[in-house]
This record gives C-alpha cells, sequence and structure tokens, in this order.
C-alpha cells in the first residue's frame, strides 16, 4: 500500500461514492470514510471498497468533519477528496515525490467542473488545495473549508502544483437541490463571516452562492465588499471573485460600472477569462472594434478557467459582432473556427445563402 490516505466525507452520497471509490482503487492508497449521517445505501456502497469507515456527528462544520477524517488515516500524507469528485489522471510515483520533498507547504490539484443545463455539458477548472501532511496542516471554514499551518496559520500557505486531476459531479444537480444547496452554504457563510469579520474568500464564496441563486443584487454587494478588503490577486480564488463580479455587473445591466474593471487589466489579464469578460463588457457598452481585440486575445491565450472562453466562445462573439456591423463573409469565418458549438452552427446554416 502507498503511503497516502484519502480521506473523504460524505453523507447519502449513494449516486456519487461507488464511481469516486472505484476510480480510486486501482492506485493502492488507504481510502478512508468518515459519514456524517447517511440514510441512503451509501455505506453499503463504500463497504465494497473500504473497511475504514468512521461516523462523525454533523455540527455545521465541515472543517471538523474533515479533521476528524484525518485523524482516523494511517498515514500522515492526505489527498481530501468529497464523493461527487473522481480522478481523470493521477501520477502516483510523481506525486509521493513532491509531497515528500515539500512537506511544509501544500498541494493544489486540479479540479473540472461539470455543468450540465438544456442538454449542454460545460467545465469550469480551478486548482484547489486539497493534499497536505497533517503534522503540518488542519482544516479551517465551517463551509468551503481551507488548508491551514498548525506552525504559521496568519501567513499564506507555500504551495505547489500537484500531478491530479479531478472531474467534479456536484454541480449537476436539479434546480431544487442546487437551491437547498446553495442557502445551506450561504447560512453557514453568513455565520462563519459574524463570528470572524470581514473575510474576502468568505465574501467571494458567498457572492457565487448568491450568484448561483440568480439573486444578483446580493451577489454585487458580497463582491463589492470582498474587493474592498486587501486581496492578493495572484490567488485562484480572488481572480473568479473579480470576474464574477464582472459577469454581475453584466446581468444587472450596470454595464459603464462593469467598463470600470479596465483599470485592472494589467493585473487580471492573465488568464483567457478576464480578457474574455473585457470582451463582452466592450461588447455591451457598443466598443465593437475593442471586443473584437479582446476576444482575439482571449483565443491565443493558454491559462483558462471557464470552458470556451480561450476557444468557441470567443470566436463565436466575434461572429456575432461581424454579422450585426454587416460583415457577414468575416462573420462566416469566425463561425467556422467554433467547431460544433451549436449556436455558432444555427448561425452558419442563416448565413448560408448569404453574400
Amino acid at each position: 500500500m502507498l503511503p497516502l490516505s484519502v480521506c473523504i466525507i460524505a453523507k447519502n452520497e449513494e449516486k456519487n461514492i461507488g464511481e469516486c471509490l472505484k476510480r480510486l482503487s486501482p492506485y493502492g492508497f488507504e481510502i478512508v470514510l468518515t459519514d456524517t449521517g447517511s440514510t441512503d445505501r451509501t455505506l453499503a456502497v463504500a463497504e465494497k471498497y473500504t473497511d475504514r469507515i468512521f461516523h462523525f456527528d454533523w455540527c455545521n462544520d465541515f472543517s471538523a468533519a474533515r479533521n476528524f477524517c484525518l485523524q482516523q488515516a494511517s498515514h500522515d500524507l492526505i489527498l481530501s477528496l468529497d464523493c461527487d469528485e473522481w480522478i481523470e489522471a493521477i501520477d502516483p510515483p510523481a506525486l509521493l515525490r513532491l509531497m515528500e520533498s515539500h512537506p511544509d507547504a501544500v498541494g493544489r490539484i486540479l479540479i473540472r467542473s461539470r455543468f450540465t443545463k438544456d442538454d449542454r455539458t460545460t467545465y469550469e477548472q480551478t486548482r484547489l488545495s486539497r493534499l497536505a501532511d497533517r503534522r503540518q496542516f488542519f482544516f479551517t471554514g465551517a463551509v468551503h473549508e481551507q488548508l491551514s499551518s498548525r506552525r504559521f496559520p496568519a501567513l499564506p500557505n507555500p504551495v505547489y502544483d500537484a500531478p491530479v486531476t479531478i472531474l467534479h459531479v456536484g454541480y449537476d444537480l436539479s434546480e431544487d437541490a442546487m437551491q437547498e444547496k446553495c442557502r445551506r452554504n450561504i447560512a453557514l457563510l453568513e455565520r462563519e463571516l459574524a463570528a470572524q469579520g470581514p473575510d474576502p474568500y468568505l465574501y467571494c464564496q458567498l457572492g457565487l452562492s448568491y450568484r448561483r441563486l440568480g439573486e444578483n443584487e446580493k451577489a454585487c454587494e458580497s463582491f463589492d465588499a470582498g474587493l474592498s478588503l486587501d486581496v492578493d490577486p495572484s490567488l485562484d480564488y480572488v481572480r473568479t471573485m473579480v470576474e464574477s463580479y464582472g459577469y454581475t455587473l453584466l446581468d444587472l445591466k450596470r454595464n459603464k460600472e462593469a467598463l470600470g474593471l479596465s483599470s485592472l487589466y494589467e493585473t487580471f489579464a492573465v488568464r483567457a477569462d478576464f480578457v474574455f469578460l473585457m470582451g463582452l463588457v466592450y461588447m455591451n457598452c457598443g466598443l465593437f472594434d475593442r471586443a473584437i481585440d479582446e476576444f482575439q486575445k482571449s483565443a491565443t491565450m493558454t491559462e483558462f478557467s471557464v470552458e470556451g472562453v480561450n476557444s468557441y466562445l470567443a470566436f463565436y462573439n466575434m461572429g456575432v459582432i461581424l454579422e450585426c456591423t454587416g460583415q457577414v463573409e468575416e462573420a462566416r469565418e469566425a463561425y467556422k473556427k467554433c467547431g460544433s458549438y451549436a449556436p455558432a452552427e444555427t448561425r452558419l446554416q442563416t448565413l448560408k445563402h448569404e453574400i
């Protein structure tokens, strides 16, 4: 058995846990499952893959459950997952070498979140800190928990990128289930903010939860509050907060306010998402030449979070602008670059007999 424990917390996850554990089982890791009160077949499924199953009384604190799970592991090197997070790719020897050579740092894994709506599937990706030596790190925060150093809790964690890619299917929920999940998270986040005071990460997560509920005014207020604090623009969640703030302003038709994000361009135009967002902002403000410039730039960038912002979505928006400004032939060429993106195929069919 490899000297790494995969620690998972679960509650009523019979839909996902089988695939999660099935994908883990070939690698020889210890699998430690902490159940927080399942009433479905979660435990029956888990028992097919591991005998390291423990119970934890749920107390509205995800960190408490995760830290309990860490304590049950046989090894000090830990990978923390959820049942709706499934291994897509992993290099165990390289992973162990990295963890053993970076005991005072946390490892970030690539998480690809899948969204399905109206029979269309899209993906967003981000890197999250999920690998650590439990002697050096533990979890903090009641919701959207994070790893914190035992010795230097006030300092940012040193990080390294690990050779692990995860598919996250937790957003493939019914509308009612998503609403319930967001409302639960909002209550926990607001409790955290009341207890510990303003925190940009908590405001970011609060804004994202409100945004998923379609409550854009509250989302905007949360993002405003987070961005008014001292933040590190190199952190993924800060980039996500800025970009989500911009989309929220556009959804609220506050286009001129969104235009103000151009003052942050030099800082945040390091991945295609922000550049693509600025293309949308210029497009909504009628600045079509500048919008096309941004879409063209985003299509050349390799770093991104939301699938399509550096490819078919950028080309599609270029096509829309070109078509609306009478440049039909150029619009066709832009749409052709979108591949099998359905809206682009529809426009090509419409333009088929036009000059």
